[in-house]
């Protein structure tokens, strides 16, 4: 069957994880570009800096750097999702041909 890089196992292995990560990646992203207070750890901040001036603008800058970081990591894992539905996809018309 011509496209079939792997097994259904694996495809829906793939599928699984790639939903999870998804997931998590996009409520990470909302958490990050909301500048959620509880990752402030997280964020490629120095100590030094935070306390530099007043403004919050710098480090709310750094929060939705990474929040969109998440974003791009989670459409990436709508593209593995969407390969590992068309290799079960492919799987299963195989499952069907007489050879």
């Amino acid at each position: 069957m011509r496209g079939l890089i792997c097994g259904p196992k694996l495809a829906a292995c793939g599928l699984v994880l790639s939903t999870w990560g998804v997931i998590m990646l996009a409520v990470l992203g909302i958490f990050y570009t909301t500048h959620s207070a509880v990752l402030i750890e997280d964020v490629p901040v120095m100590d030094h800096s935070i306390y530099q001036d007043g403004n919050p603008e710098r480090i709310y800058a750094l929060y939705n750097k990474v929040g969109y970081n998440c974003f791009i990591a989670a459409a990436i894992y709508i593209v593995f999702a969407v390969f590992s539905c068309c290799q079960l996809r492919l799987n299963k018309q195989k499952a069907y041909l007489v050879h």
